[in-house]
Formats: structure tokens, C-alpha cells, sequence
């Protein structure tokens, strides 16, 4: 979770109205969201917080296109992630099948790759590519995570994102997002050529239809 980001929860959650036992949260704040604020305005206030610690011999900054496809919703789908140096040179291409998923699921499932990828390969500042208009504009604070599916991962992007000393998410034009799409597309061609096409999500992979 950004700086921008974790402050414009906490002003919300300060319009909180306390109950008989209860907090009643104000619109648009969910609880987990609230919670999720808290936990990360505590991280960066204890002494020893990742904002008191100088940065370590990380990679410094990083690029990352990502897109979700499902042939179907929900169908077949997977994941493409391609992540750049701030010049473009290619660092790495991953693509993975993920069992049948909606497209939104899809799209979340890159999402998550690129944060654990881009974390293992010690990179301390990235900006994230995605068409997805939903997983942008939900990462952005502009939309609402109303489907309980996509609640659960976006709570987990959130936690993955909360590591970095800073990320960005930008929607850009499919056309600008070809080769994740190509990747996305090439973990579902390799698992039909493989016999696996059509078959059960990977483990802990709760992929319903109808994200909103």
C-alpha cells in the first residue's frame, strides 16, 4: 500500500462512527480495507519500520506489463507478466495456466505474480501496466472490490504491494499491453497442447463467474 494510498483510508476511516460494540465504517471503506490501513500505518510507525531502514542492494526500479486471459467466463485461462528496466530491456517473461477462471480472477492472478516475482528479484520501485480498467481503477482507490472473490485478492495484492517502497498502476491501451496478452495467451496454449485445458484451478484459486 503507497503513502497516497494508506492516507486517503485512514481519512476515511476517521469518519468513522463508533456504535454499542461496533464500528460503523463510512461508504465506500471495507472492513478488511479498514483493517488493512491500520496494519500498515502500524508497520510504518514501529521503530524499526521499513520507512526508518535504508533501502538494501535491490534492483532500484522496474516495469511491469501484466494481463489475465480466460477463454470463456469463466473458462480456461492464464497469466502472462513481463517485466522491463526502466530502459526496456527485458528481465524476465512469465506465463503460467491457472485453471478455469474469469477473466477478472485472470487478471488479479498476473497481478499477484508480478508483485511475488518482482519482490524475489529485489526490486524496491515498480509501475504496473494493465488494460484491465477494474483491477487498475480498483487498485486506485476509484472503484469499489465488491465481488467476495476478488475482495480476497485484492487484499493479498495489497499485502504483497505494502512491501514496496513505492509502486504505481497505470491502465494503458491493449494495443500497448500486446505482450503480456501473447504470454497470458501462450500459458493456456500450453496447457491445451499439454491435455490440461479445461481442467480444475489451481489450489486456493477461487475462480466464480461474475466479478464486479
Amino acid at each position: 500500500m503507497d503513502a497516497a494510498d494508506l492516507l486517503s483510508r485512514l481519512r476515511r476511516l476517521s469518519h468513522a462512527r463508533p456504535g454499542d460494540g461496533v464500528l460503523h465504517l463510512p461508504p465506500g471503506l471495507s472492513a478488511p480495507e479498514a483493517v488493512q490501513a491500520i496494519r500498515a500505518a502500524l508497520r510504518a510507525l514501529e521503530p524499526g519500520s521499513a520507512a526508518d531502514r535504508k533501502p538494501g542492494k535491490g534492483r532500484g526500479e522496474a516495469r511491469i506489463h501484466i494481463d489475465g486471459a480466460a477463454r470463456g467466463n469463466p473458462g480456461p485461462a492464464g497469466v502472462g507478466v513481463l517485466i522491463l528496466q526502466p530502459d526496456g530491456q527485458v528481465v524476465e517473461q512469465l506465463h503460467r495456466f491457472i485453471g478455469e477462471a474469469t477473466n477478472n480472477v485472470a487478471e488479479y492472478r498476473a497481478l499477484l505474480l508480478a508483485l511475488e516475482r518482482a519482490q524475489a528479484l529485489g526490486y524496491a520501485e515498480i509501475d504496473v501496466y494493465s488494460d484491465s480498467e477494474l483491477l487498475v481503477r480498483q487498485l486506485q482507490g476509484r472503484y469499489q472490490v465488491k465481488h467476495p472473490t476478488l475482495r480476497e485478492l485484492y487484499a493479498m495484492a495489497r499485502e504483497h504491494i505494502g512491501r514496496f517502497r513505492r509502486f504505481g498502476i497505470e491502465h494503458v491501451p491493449r494495443e500497448e499491453n500486446a505482450e503480456a496478452d501473447a504470454l497470458a495467451n501462450r500459458g493456456i496454449d500450453e496447457a491445451d497442447r499439454q491435455g490440461r485445458r479445461g481442467g480444475k484451478s489451481d489450489p486456493g484459486d477461487p475462480c466464480l463467474g461474475g466479478d464486479g
